[in-house]
């Protein structure tokens, strides 16, 4: 299956082939994983010419480490996809307390023009 039209950009994060000294690029469905990543790792008012993009769960670094905040965090983690990532559809985030004061996010979404299902997991630690 040819996949062209699932995207082609720069790794995350930034780096340069070692063969041929170029940049370092990402494609297909790697590529829409480490958007994902950039989004989510992104807090808003981070980029001066897109100070909305990014995810609102940065917000909650130092909020207790309890279910309630695992929901909220997860519906910010599903508005920032859904919002800055057309190429996918969010179906599910999860979010829980980790022992230690770790967060744990599990995002399910499905690939719009493969109809291919991925997962990505996260642990948000009050170190970034």
């Amino acid at each position: 299956m040819r996949k062209e039209f699932l995207g082609r950009g720069w790794r995350f994060p930034f780096g340069f082939e070692p063969a041929k000294g170029g940049t370092a690029l990402s494609e297909y469905e790697e590529n829409i994983r480490q958007c994902i990543t950039v989004i989510l790792s992104t807090k808003p008012g981070e980029r001066q010419m897109l100070p909305n993009f990014g995810c609102h769960m940065h917000d909650f670094m130092f909020s207790p480490n309890t279910p309630a905040v695992s929901t909220v965090i997860a519906h910010h983690v599903e508005s920032a996809l859904t919002t800055w990532e057309p190429r996918v559809e969010v179906t599910k985030v999860d979010a829980w307390p980790e022992p230690g004061g770790q967060i744990r996010v599990a995002v399910s979404y499905k690939i719009r023009s493969t109809m291919t299902e991925q997962q990505l997991s996260l642990l948000l630690t009050s170190g970034g």
